[in-house]
Formats: structure tokens, sequence, C-alpha cells
């Protein structure tokens, strides 16, 4: 028996006459099916989605100073070195204080150049079983869903990249020479930060961030729609 194809119209009388969005939810998965847009399509569309918010936005922060010149993920220091900064400054050791958080910055654009391939993989090996509840969820669902189910496997790949980056980039050794210099102060109390644990946390959701800028960018904005996948998915959201 050939299915029944619902014209366009029909489908969004039906979307409109839902009473709420767990209603719409509810019914999408009929619906789709039927009109032709399946649970397949709308995978393959959230992951193409995630996939444009790295090649247009992750990207970005693996340029000279793509963090750093970021006010929306630029790295700065942990409660414990902020005082460090301050006592830096006061006496007149401001430039070494700059060089000590632009190198955190530089590391981790360096790690998330490395690292850019777990998280394209993250994307691609994903499965959605809750496909059509992302697309017809808020302007970062998707995101939501991608940092829910990979940031700890992602946490223990990047760590590891980001002390190397450390190294590579000499942050290791601006950072002992801020500490021992401000542990050599009389009177202070001595630090010794886990500045890698604190620069992959910053870095990941720096990452998440402008992916779900861009996700936000997608379902937003028609022309942000680069792949008739795309399109065709994301025109049923526009319909809630």
């Amino acid at each position: 028996m050939k299915k029944m194809i619902i014209p366009i119209a029909v489908t969004a009388l039906i979307l409109n006459s839902c009473t709420s969005l767990q209603q719409v939810a509810n019914q999408l998965p009929q619906i789709l099916e039927t009109g032709g847009v399946g649970q397949t399509q709308i995978a393959a569309g959230l992951k193409e989605a995630l996939q444009q918010g790295i090649d247009k936005q992750v990207v970005n922060l693996t340029k000279t100073d793509g963090f750093y010149n970021n006010s929306l993920v630029k790295i700065g220091l942990p409660s414990e070195l902020q005082k460090v900064e301050k006592t830096l400054r006061d006496i007149g050791l401001g430039s070494l204080a700059d060089e000590g958080i632009k190198s955190l910055n530089k590391a981790a654009s360096n790690a998330v150049k490395e690292a850019t391939p777990i998280f394209v993989n993250a994307i691609t090996s994903m499965t959605i079983s809750d496909a059509t509840a992302i697309l017809m969820g808020n302007k970062n669902a998707a995101t939501q869903y991608l940092q829910k189910t990979t940031k700890t496997a992602l946490y223990s790949k990047f760590n590891p990249v980001i002390k190397s980056s450390f190294t590579k980039v000499g942050a290791d050794k601006v950072w002992n020479n801020i500490i021992t210099k401000y542990n050599a102060i009389p009177t202070v109390k001595k630090v010794n930060p886990d500045l890698t644990d604190h620069v992959t946390q910053q870095a990941l959701a720096g990452v998440f961030t402008m992916i779900e800028k861009e996700e936000a960018n997608i379902r937003t904005n028609v022309s942000a729609r680069s792949t008739n996948v795309l399109k065709t998915v994301f025109a049923m959201q526009d319909k809630k």
C-alpha cells in the first residue's frame, strides 16, 4: 500500500493547531514520516548544523589569538590566580600578567587545532534517537545534546592535548616564571594552580559556545542554511 502524502499546507495546519510544544513533539514523527521527512533526515540535518558550527565558528578559534581576541570565549584566570594578577600589576609587572593570560589563550587555540578531529568524529558518529525533540527544542538543543553526550570523553582526550600545548607555545615557562616571582613576594600565600584543568574546561566551554552560536544562526536565519538538508529539516522547525 502506498503512503499517503500530506500536503505541506495540511502539515502546517496540523502543527499550528497544537496547543503546546509537547503535542508538536508527540505528533511530528508520524507527520514527518508521512510527509517524506523522516527521522534519518532530521538526524542528518542536525549533524550538518553541528558540523557547520565546527567549520564556520570553531575553526576561527584555532587562528592566531582566536580565543584571546574573542570576547565570548576569551580565557581569563581562575579565581586563585586573580589575586596573583592584581599583585603583579600593583608592583609594576602588568606586562608579565598580560603575557601569562595571552599564553593560556594561545595554548587553547593550539589545542583546539589539534583536537578538532575529536569533535568532528563525535558529531558524525553520534546517534540522535530523539532527533525530533531536538529539532523542535530551543535554539541550542542540538549543542546541549552534543555537550551532554560527549563532554566527558572529550575532556579525557582534550586534557593531554592542552598539557602538550602548554609546552609547545611556551605557556609552561611563562607561568612557572610568574608563579615563582609571586611566591617569592613576602607575606603572600603561595599558589600552585592546576592551569591545565582550567584551560581545558574553558577551551571546551568556548568550543560549545561557538557551536551554539552557529546553531542559533541556522535556526533563526534561513540564509544560513547552506545545504538542501538543512533547508528541508529546519523548515519544519520554522512551523512550530
